[in-house]
């Protein structure tokens, strides 16, 4: 009888530890996995926010850069190990085209334009020209006024661009050249800059800005929100409106379509940023996304635009295949 007892008993313990496993593996209980393209800025932002509302200890963030995290969109699909992610906007499209892997969201904010039913409109990234003041005085070089000066041999060596082929904030330049001028012209423009830029070819969006500020090169053509913060801060940056206008990308949230695997706590992180976070991110990125929502008139670029066709990872690998 005691034998029984004690097998009866071995075999209740063994079950429940089985039922266990099987709970603790389940969606609910495992922390959230973020995917970011973001700059530093916005990251902190969904750092501070998540953990101020109760997430504190429940994500795992991992920065990649947009080529890299693009290409394991479209080639991961539903099987990418992330619960969140925060994109370009075209990739999240191209990704959704080839296989639909993200889920139709239930927004708790109004989006103030028509957005795909998957993708929360997270931030909006402004390509400009910036110059560090000094560097262009010791060098007497005059102010550049437009993306096709660049392309003025007396910049040569002072100017520092990032590349298309790793970076889609270099691609807003391409954007705006093509769209003003044509592909034929643009090819000869850009042959022009990336000859000025010579070693200055930066692999990040954030790059430029960079060189610029430590008066490594005088001038560079990168994030707008990025010299608008230096010069705020009393750094030597300044930075223009070119003639072609101020060509933008928007990045966004989307939460990855798992079926029963998909994390709850994903899309509650997504409303909890879009709700606690826009404020601080139009400090950073002053474009009105969302209703209700106001920007310093200063801030904002006065000849915002938008490249004419549709933005997807097929146009940029177009576009890319210019370098060569």
């Amino acid at each position: 009888m005691k034998k029984k007892k004690m097998f009866a008993l071995l075999g209740c313990t063994a079950l429940t530890l089985l039922l266990g496993a099987c709970s603790s593996g389940s969606a609910t209980d495992e922390k959230v996995i973020i995917y970011t393209n973001a700059d530093e800025e916005p990251v902190e932002v969904i750092e501070n926010v998540l953990d101020e509302n109760g997430f504190e200890g429940k994500y795992t963030l991992q920065s990649f850069g947009t080529s890299e995290l693009g290409g394991k969109l479209l080639a991961e699909g539903t099987n990418i190990e992330a619960d969140l992610v925060t994109m370009s906007t075209f990739y999240l499209s191209s990704a959704q085209n080839k296989e639909p892997m993200f889920k139709e969201l239930e927004l708790t904010v109004d989006p103030l334009s028509e957005i795909p039913a998957y993708a929360a409109p997270f931030t909006v990234q402004e390509g400009t020209i910036f110059y560090n003041t000094d560097m262009m005085k010791e060098l007497d070089l005059p102010i550049p006024e437009s993306l096709k000066d660049l392309a003025d041999p007396q910049y040569e060596g002072v100017l520092s661009i990032s590349d298309i082929k790793q970076s889609s904030t270099g691609w807003l330049l391409f954007q705006a050249l093509i769209d003003n001028y044509g592909e034929d012209e643009a090819k000869t423009i850009l042959t022009g800059i990336y000859k000025n830029t010579g070693d200055h070819l930066e692999s990040s969006g954030s790059g430029p800005i960079k060189k610029v500020r430590l008066g490594e090169v005088a001038l560079g053509f990168g994030l707008r929100h990025q010299a608008v913060k230096d010069k705020n801060e009393g750094l030597p940056i300044e930075f223009i409106e070119p003639t072609e206008g101020t060509y933008t990308l928007t990045e966004s949230l989307a939460v990855i379509d798992k079926g029963d695997d998909t994390n709850p706590e994903a899309e509650e992180m997504l409303n909890t940023i879009m709700e606690n976070g826009r404020q601080d991110l139009l400090a950073i990125y002053p474009s009105p996304i969302y209703d209700g929502e106001e920007a310093d008139s200063v801030q904002v670029a006065q000849n915002q635009k938008i490249y004419p066709e549709e933005l997807t990872a097929e146009l940029l690998e177009q576009h890319q295949k210019l370098v060569d």
